[in-house]
């Protein structure tokens, strides 16, 4: 069983295509069980899909790729 720490990690990282399988799973046998975290589930899944909607833009792979490169010589 997860915590609904690393629960919240996964949903958010689901959204974004980024889970892996394994953790896809143990994101659905911890919503089975604990209901805040289908209610933030949920909530989160209505947010990204507004934003969709919205047309809002994101960064390129390549931008990501230079912010993290930038916070990680930050750090």
């Amino acid at each position: 069983m997860i915590s609904c720490e690393k629960a919240a990690i996964i949903c958010n990282k689901a959204q974004y295509k980024e889970a892996t399988f394994l953790d896809k799973i143990k994101l659905k046998f911890h919503l089975l069980i604990c209901k805040t975290c289908s209610a933030f589930t949920k909530k989160n899944t209505e947010f990204t899909t507004f934003c969709e909607k919205a047309n809002l833009n994101s960064l390129s792979e390549q931008e990501k790729m230079i912010m993290k490169e930038e916070l990680k010589n930050r750090f």
